[in-house]
């Protein structure tokens, strides 16, 4: 939401810098690139062994300066050492740090990773192997069971041409980098490894690639991507960083003789600003990734998969699994930035009623803010009493409602100013800090702003303080929303120190929808020749998509150009490729202070990770038992443990709705599974045609919210009719998914199994699935085709197995009839999502989808089977209250079929209320059977079944079966 604003606060940006003139290093000037050092690390020396030892886990190298130090951009470190752990028989461990221990490295409460099976025996049999040279040092990974023991990460590079690197920033003369050596400096690392030329590489996040899914990697002598791991609050840019970082990717190779695959992941654990790189030298057969950090220490694990699926699994198993989502997260979600008071929030609810049009949980943007300061209501628009009133009645309804918690505490500003939460915070010392051990003031919502210090010892308990309070004052809430916690901040460096704290620092008259800043765009593809005043997407049955007429509805106020960023002295002297250029800018600055001494430079991309970690560990204190539901902005590895997200301020355009895919797609391989976009966009103005379809799109992702910000046109699905039937159809069909959607995430939390896959996921040996990023199952069982192109009423799509796959219209269960490898066109009218279903799965389902999740889970349970061509289907299906912590009673069914047989096995401790009332068998035969049984007895009334030969369909109800006990049926 914030980011929205970055042209209107540059031009109001405060500069000041609260810090001794001591703590800064050079100037750099963003006009002219960076000053100071190049990169020319071909005078480093690299790193040579001095010794090493075997221990029952691996081995332990040291290793000294193999010359004269360079100082690139930093001090050479003179002694390092280099820990191999093979944690289990699929990961392996390689630690590289200082010997003496000082740089800044993750702390084990903040981030606890898995503790490996301390086992001797996995350095003769893991599936990976460390090997290493010792004079440059050098090390590769190889997989024991492949036969040529082919390098996964080889940072043997010297016989590579030198490569000078093309700037990607003004001044960024990169020279040629010569053996591309081990660099290791207080503020500078470097390591690269070679890679097949034109690898499929997929993860590196946050990002919205223009390559796609599948990361670029160059090509002669180009650098195909530059990913920056530094969180940064802007409005999603593209090929830029962004909310949150993660390090780690996932390599899938394709053995075009054998035409088998085989992926391995890679992870570097570590928290410091960096630049990661994939380039392909020229002339060269290969490509590389390349590793930049201004701190830390080169702290990698490695996934031997051999599946894509293995390999995510196997970094959820080090990370961290995805916390338990309730049941009731999986409904529709409505918010907006701008509902200006109670009356017109409850009015949404009202109105999505009697649209008919499922409605889970209601949610309030900062609107809900008394002088937009978190914690409170506004006495006024949301006074106390009358949200609790709201709220009762939410609760009442089976609904629920969450509101935002901003990342920054609004500092007093005068004595007469009453905030308990900033009182509390201050009588407790859990704001960061300036160098000085003053507070860090900076600039938000609300004003000047103090920021939680979440390595302080009170600040949880201050949090959840704050959170009682809240919740006791009116706000009744099912489930958090972190936003901004970047953390962001609207000026650069300690702006409130010396301040005048009394002025109106950030005037409203700047929010969305204000003088001054108005959303003011035409929809995309807007044609004002012969739209309508509601923007119809037919005239006369014409679509009216595509002449381009962009324009505004009013004339937005000119704004002057925007100030110069400040400058701040303490930056690293190598230059990240932050789109923002200066580390501080929009942000906490570098200098600022945390309790345990460490500096925001090295910590800054755990602030919005110990965030969630604190929110969710007090949910849980408030709400014992009760599953704690919440969705935040920035992440980290390992959030998934805490929070879900989602994709951030995207734009109401065509483009965005695409890219949300993708979006998703890189959150599943990081562990945090429960996301999805802002539906019809946030920013601008969506039109008809475009939230039909996006709505019936984010009805097949896993977090399901439609969000608008203040003053664009409104976009609530009951306000056309032709959006109103696409999500009502939408919504009834994810709601009868919600046994199959609840599995996959159980088995997320159990597993690490990604609920949302990549084609290729599930099919890897075909290489034509590598780049589609336009299509994406739900699990094993179901592929998704949606539309992304305005104007359109087909689709194209590529149904994989290559021929050997029979795939159903979820519809009308017909087989298609699919071209073999390459793209099959589908009829797509308005208001229709393409969902196919896998054969060989059996899918437990809702028969009778109703308004809330409560009321669905009350519904009788129907099975859909659709068996491959010899009779065999498999599925299971997970089932618990629905709101309980782990551990907690449930019962797993198997579902089993053969050719003329099903079979349904229970096994758990939960007592499953609801009969199984309906089965349909797809691929039942041509041939009308005679003898049908359940449970042994013949099923002798006629009309509880019917067939149908075309579709090889049976469908038998009326049924009345309890799914605690075991079941079968029989056809012939």
């Amino acid at each position: 939401m914030l980011a929205i604003l970055i042209p209107v606060l540059l031009f109001l940006r405060v500069i000041a810098v609260a810090a001794d003139p001591s703590d800064f290093r050079q100037e750099t000037n963003f006009d002219e690139g960076r000053t100071g050092p190049s990169l020319n690390v071909s005078s480093c020396p690299g790193y040579a062994v001095v010794s090493e030892r075997q221990t029952n886990q691996g081995l332990v190298v040291q290793l000294s300066l193999a010359g004269e130090a360079c100082n690139a951009f930093g001090h050479d470190i003179a002694n390092l050492t280099v820990e191999v752990t093979y944690e289990t028989a699929t990961i392996l461990h390689v630690n590289i740090y200082d010997s003496a221990k000082i740089q800044f490295t993750v702390p084990q409460d903040v981030v606890s990773l898995s503790v490996g099976e301390n086992d001797p025996t996995l350095k003769d049999r893991s599936d990976l192997e460390f090997h290493h040279d010792s004079n440059p040092f050098e090390f590769w990974i190889s997989r024991r069971s492949d036969p040529d023991r082919l390098p996964l990460f080889d940072t043997r590079t010297k016989s590579l041409p030198p490569t000078p690197i093309p700037p990607v920033i003004p001044g960024d003369n990169t020279t040629a980098l010569d053996g591309f050596p081990l660099v290791f400096e207080d503020q500078y690392l470097q390591l690269t490894s070679a890679l097949p030329l034109d690898a499929n590489i997929y993860g590196l996040g946050e990002v919205l690639a223009s390559s796609g899914f599948r990361r670029d990697v160059g090509t002669n002598g180009g650098v195909g991507t530059i990913q920056t791991m530094w969180a940064r609050d802007s409005p999603d840019p593209i090929d830029e960083n962004i909310y949150g970082s993660h390090p780690i990717y996932l390599e899938h190779r394709y053995d075009a003789q054998t035409r088998r695959s085989k992926s391995h992941g890679v992870f570097h654990f570590g928290a410091a600003g960096s630049d990661v790189l994939l380039l392909t030298p020229p002339v060269s057969n290969t490509s590389l990734i390349q590793y930049r950090m201004v701190g830390g220490t080169l702290d990698f694990y490695f996934f031997s998969g051999p599946s894509p699926q293995k390999v995510i699994e196997q970094y959820g198993e080090l990370v961290g699994r995805p916390t338990w989502q309730p049941a009731w997260g999986f409904g529709f979600h409505l918010c907006r930035w701008g509902y200006a008071d109670v009356n017109e929030t409850r009015q949404q609810v009202a109105k999505m009623r009697e649209a008919n049009i499922p409605l889970e949980v209601m949610w309030n943007d900062i609107d809900l803010y008394h002088a937009l300061r978190d914690f409170t209501t506004d006495p006024v628009s949301f006074p106390a009493d009358q949200m609790e009133a709201f709220i009762s009645d939410l609760t009442a309804n089976q609904q629920h409602y969450i509101p935002i918690v901003d990342a920054a505490i609004a500092k007093l500003v005068n004595a007469s100013d009453v905030y308990d939460p900033y009182t509390r915070g201050s009588e407790l010392d859990v704001w960061m800090t300036n160098p000085d051990g003053s507070e860090y003031l900076g600039q938000m919502w609300p004003g000047y702003t103090v920021f939680p210090d979440w390595f302080a010892n009170n600040t949880r308990g201050f949090w959840t303080e704050a959170l009682r309070n809240w919740s006791t004052a009116g706000v009744n809430y099912s489930g958090i929303w972190l936003d901004v916690n970047e953390p962001s901040s609207f000026c650069i460096g300690s702006c409130g120190t010396g301040a005048n704290l009394t002025a109106a620092t950030i005037p409203t008259m700047f929010f969305p929808g204000t003088p001054g800043n108005l959303v003011t765009e035409y929809p995309e593809g807007y044609n004002a020749t012969i739209w309508g005043p509601s923007g119809n997407i037919t005239i006369n049955g014409t679509l009216t998509f595509g002449n381009h007429s962009f324009g505004r509805l009013h004339k937005k106020r000119g704004l002057g150009a925007a100030a110069e960023p400040g400058v701040n002295l303490d930056s690293p002297p190598y230059s990240l490729h932050n789109a923002d250029g200066f580390l501080s800018t929009h942000t906490v600055s570098t200098n600022a202070t945390h309790a345990n001494g460490a500096v925001e430079l090295d910590t800054h991309n755990l602030w919005g990770l110990m965030e969630e970690k604190a929110t969710h560990l007090s949910l849980l204190e408030l709400r014992p038992g009760k599953r704690p539901f919440m969705i935040s902005r920035s992440t980290f590895p390992s959030s998934g443990r805490w929070t879900g997200h989602w994709l951030g301020d995207n734009i109401s355009k065509w483009q965005y709705m695409y890219l949300s895919i993708q979006g998703v797609l890189q959150f599943q391989l990081f562990q945090i599974p429960f996301v999805g976009a802002d539906t019809c966009g946030f920013q601008g103005n969506t039109d008809e045609e475009l939230c039909n379809r996006w709505m019936q799109l984010s009805a097949f992702m896993p977090f399901y919210r439609n969000h608008n910000v203040r003053s664009a046109l409104s976009q609530e699905p009951y306000r056309w009719d032709s959006v109103a039937n696409a999500s009502r159809t939408a919504i009834s069909i994810r709601y009868s998914m919600l046994p199959y959607w609840y599995t996959l995430f159980a088995n997320a939390s159990m597993r690490g199994t990604p609920p949302i896959r990549a084609l290729f996921f599930e099919f890897p040996d075909e290489p034509e699935l590598f780049t589609v990023d336009r299509q994406y199952m739900i699990g094993r069982d179901l592929l998704v085709t949606p539309v992304l192109t305005p104007n359109v009423s087909t689709v194209d799509g590529i149904f994989p197995g290559q021929g050997r796959v029979k795939w159903r219209d979820w519809y009308t269960h017909a087989v298609v009839d699919a071209a073999i490898s390459q793209n099959t066109t589908l009829d797509a009218p308005l208001g229709h999502i393409n969902v196919h279903i896998r054969d060989g799965s059996a899918l437990l389902l809702y028969d009778s989808p109703a308004y809330t999740i409560a009321e669905t889970r009350q519904s009788p349970f129907a099975l859909l089977v659709a068996q491959a061509s010899d009779g065999y289907a498999f599925g299971t299906a997970y089932l618990d209250d629905g709101e309980s912590v782990q551990p907690t009673p449930n019962t797993t069914l198997t579902m089993k079929a053969r050719k003329g047989e099903l079979t349904i096995r229970p096994q758990g401790d939960f007592d499953v209320q609801q009969r199984l009332v309906k089965i349909t068998v797809l691929g039942a035969g041509r041939t009308r059977p005679t003898d049908i049984r359940v449970n042994g007895k013949p099923l002798r009334n006629s009309s509880n079944w019917q067939f149908d030969s075309g579709l090889e369909r049976l469908v038998i109800s009326g049924l009345s079966l309890d799914l605690n006990a075991p079941i079968s049926l029989t056809w012939q």
